[in-house]
C-alpha cells in the first residue's frame, strides 16, 4: 500500500494532469495553423468521404469563438491548479483543503452554539425537555442524526423501536435514555434452534398467549412452551413472568409491542434463529452536550405519547 503513497504517484498524477491540459492547448494551436494553411492556398482538406455524389466531408478548424472559448478553459485550469490543489501533493498556493475548511466551519459553528448547548447541559433532562427552545434544537438534531432509523415521527419501523411511546427495552428514565444514546445498546437474542423445531414453536405459542391483544395460539402448545420457558433459559432473561429486564434490554413479553412482529413466523424464526440489534454510540461523534438536548426530546416524546407500536 506504501507505494501508491510515495513521491513517485504524486508526480505521475501531477505529470498527466499537465500534460493533458497543455495537451488541449497544442491541440487548439495546430487547428489553427490548419485554418491558416487553408486561408493561405484557398482549399479546403476533405477527409475522403462522399456521399449522395457531391456531398463532401471538409477538414474544416473549429470556430475561432470556440477555440478562444477553450484557450479561456486551459488558461482557467492552469491558474486553478496554481492556487488550489490538484497536482499530486502540491496544496496550491493558498494552502486550501476541504478538512480545512470543515474545521474552520467546525469552530465557527462551536464558538456561536456553544454556550448555548453550555447552558441546556447543566439543566436536569426533565427541565430540558419541557424548555420550547430546547424541543427545537432537540428536534433539530433527531432528524439530523436519528430519523434514519426511528423514523422522522420517532415511531420507528421494524428492528427499530418506537421511541414515542412508554415502552422501554433498556429503560425510559432519563439517564437511561441518555445512556443509550451516548454509550450505545447492543441487543442480543441467542438462537434456540438447538431446542428443535416442535419446542420452539410450543415457545412461541406461549409467547403469543402472553400478549393481551388476545394473539391466537393452541393452548396445548403453550402449556408445554410454558414449562419450557421456564426451564430452556428464557426466564434468565425474560425473567419468571416474562416482563423483561431493562438492565439486559430484554424485552417484556406479556405487552403489546413487538419489535420485529407478533406472528407466529415471526417469533419461530426470533427463537430459533435469534435476533441481534445495535444502537451505535454517539459519545463521541455528538459530544456530551448535543446528546442531553437529544435525551431531553426524546423523553419528552415519550412523556406526550401513549400510543403503542
Amino acid at each position: 500500500m506504501s507505494d501508491f503513497v510515495s513521491g513517485f504517484w504524486s508526480a505521475y498524477v501531477a505529470l498527466i494532469t499537465l500534460v493533458s491540459i497543455v495537451g488541449c492547448g497544442v491541440f487548439l494551436w495546430f487547428q489553427g495553423k490548419a485554418r491558416a494553411t487553408a486561408a493561405a492556398t484557398g482549399t479546403v482538406e476533405t477527409m475522403g468521404h462522399v456521399w449522395d455524389e457531391t456531398l463532401e466531408e471538409y477538414n474544416n478548424p473549429l470556430p475561432r469563438w470556440w477555440s478562444w472559448l477553450f484557450y479561456i478553459t486551459v488558461f482557467f485550469a492552469l491558474g486553478y491548479l496554481a492556487v488550489y490543489p490538484g497536482l499530486g501533493a502540491y496544496q496550491g498556493a493558498f494552502g486550501w483543503s476541504s478538512k480545512g475548511q470543515y474545521d474552520g466551519e467546525m469552530k465557527q459553528a462551536e464558538a456561536q452554539y456553544a454556550p448555548i448547548f453550555a447552558k441546556f447541559a447543566q439543566q436536569e433532562v426533565k427541565a430540558v425537555a419541557a424548555d420550547p427552545e430546547a424541543r427545537k434544537m432537540g428536534e433539530r438534531l433527531f432528524l439530523t442524526y436519528c430519523a434514519q432509523c426511528h423514523g422522522s415521527d420517532a415511531r420507528g419501523a421494524k428492528g427499530f423501536p418506537n421511541l414515542a411511546d412508554k415502552d422501554w427495552q433498556w429503560g425510559g428514565e432519563p439517564e437511561q435514555i441518555k445512556t443509550s444514546i451516548l454509550e450505545g445498546r447492543q441487543g442480543v437474542m441467542p438462537p434456540h434452534a438447538h431446542l428443535g423445531a416442535e419446542t420452539v414453536k410450543d415457545l412461541a405459542h406461549f409467547v403469543r398467549s402472553l400478549s393481551p391483544d388476545k394473539l391466537a395460539h393452541d393452548s396445548a402448545r403453550a402449556a408445554r412452551g410454558k414449562e419450557a420457558f421456564a426451564t430452556v433459559g428464557c426466564a434468565g432473561c425474560h425473567g419468571p413472568d416474562a416482563k423483561g429486564m431493562a438492565a439486559v434490554g430484554s424485552p417484556n413479553l406479556t405487552d403489546s409491542t413487538w419489535l420485529y412482529g407478533s406472528s407466529e413466523a415471526t417469533i419461530i424464526e426470533t427463537i430459533g434463529k435469534g435476533r441481534s440489534n445495535k444502537m451505535p454510540a454517539h459519545k463521541e461523534f455528538l459530544g456530551e452536550a448535543k446528546v442531553h438536548l437529544l435525551a431531553a426530546y426524546v423523553y419528552g416524546l415519550s412523556q406526550g405519547g401513549t400510543e403503542k407500536k
